[in-house]
């Protein structure tokens, strides 16, 4: 089987609102919530996408000849490549009845463990998501980052400690969500937070804690100034808010101002194929999330399928590596690219 064969598969069985298009570029279900789309129109999804083929690489073979390395250490951890599986939660909602959180998350993160990286998973409205979530992680010996939503502080605490207690080694919070609908008008309420809460946040965490929906330099220093061990530049996936710009046109800036920083940073939205991870490491990022690609490879072939995506990934991350001359991931640098 090769990955066509799961992208074929998976129009089959994912469920009526994703097409499992060749390519997951934001066009056909732009503006469909339940599903992968969006809240508004859906052009920030698909400008994610757009703007990461912009940017091209610079080849350039004379250099020495060696296999590239693609391991990424981080908080103590390393991991064979420097790309995770995104957080995804209420499959049911979104998706087909093939899986539900639990046997979903159990699925995707024994796949990314067997295949040397990590899944974050996701959170809902319904208390269940985060406990299905927590069983999968505690049996991949916490090989999993839990990511919770801005709800307010006492559901918070509920839910990390149910997170901590699976043995995670790093928690997540995705800020951004404070734009979904079903977060609005809550007793009591959720959604954005001050940097005073974030700092309680990551303090009640004590685990490398990471904030994922960043989208500005001031956004960044804020999670540094609260005690963040890492951010997500993100605009959850285009779904939050139009006329937003993409991840790849803010990641440089965020980037350069976080230049002498201990802070990790990652990036999602619109990232699709090794190439486009190559892109977002010479901009500056320590490592990527791709989130919807991993959803249609398990409905396409469940945890094999997952493993010939993680594979499809790795084989052209190398490639790039190789044709650009970057042995391992720190030799991968802006002069790489060009815009």
């Amino acid at each position: 089987m090769n990955y066509q064969d799961v992208l074929e598969n998976a129009k089959d069985t994912i469920g009526s609102y994703c097409k499992a298009c060749q390519v997951c570029n934001g066009r056909a279900c732009r503006n469909q919530i339940p599903g992968p789309g969006a809240k508004g129109t859906g052009d920030t999804a698909v400008r994610n996408y757009e703007k990461w083929q912009e940017i091209r690489v610079n080849m350039d073979t004379l250099c020495e000849n060696a296999v590239p390395d693609t391991s990424l250490t981080l908080f103590g951890r390393t991991f064979r490549y420097p790309f995770f599986a995104g957080p995804v939660g209420a499959v049911n909602l979104h998706y087909s009845e093939k899986y539900n959180d639990l046997s979903y998350n159990d699925s995707m993160l024994r796949a990314c463990v067997e295949s040397g990286i990590a899944a974050f998973t996701g959170d809902g409205t319904n208390p269940d998501v985060v406990i299905q979530a927590a069983k999968a992680i505690a049996e991949v010996e916490g090989q999993g980052i839990p990511t919770i939503k801005p709800w307010d502080l006492e559901t918070i605490r509920e839910k990390m400690t149910l997170c901590k207690k699976a043995g995670c080694f790093a928690l997540a919070m995705d800020v951004d969500a404070a734009g979904l609908p079903f977060l609005k008008d809550r007793i009591p309420p959720a959604g954005s937070k001050s940097v005073a809460q974030l700092r309680e946040i990551v303090q009640m965490a004590e685990v490398p804690f990471i904030v994922k929906g960043i989208m500005t330099v001031k956004g960044a220093l804020k999670a540094q100034e609260a005690g963040a061990a890492a951010i997500v530049v993100s605009n959850h996936g285009g779904r939050v808010l139009d006329q937003c710009p993409a991840t790849a046109e803010v990641l440089p800036e965020i980037a350069d101002a976080l230049a002498d920083s201990p802070m990790k940073i990652l990036v999602d939205g619109g990232i699709r194929s090794g190439t486009d991870i190559f892109k977002a490491l010479a901009m500056g990022a320590d490592g990527v999330l791709i989130c919807r690609p991993f959803v249609t490879a398990l409905y396409g072939a469940g945890e094999n399928g997952v493993k010939i995506y993680i594979e499809k990934l790795a084989g052209e991350l190398k490639d790039a590596m190789s044709m650009c001359g970057a042995a391992d991931l720190s030799e991968i640098t802006r002069e790489m690219i060009r815009f």
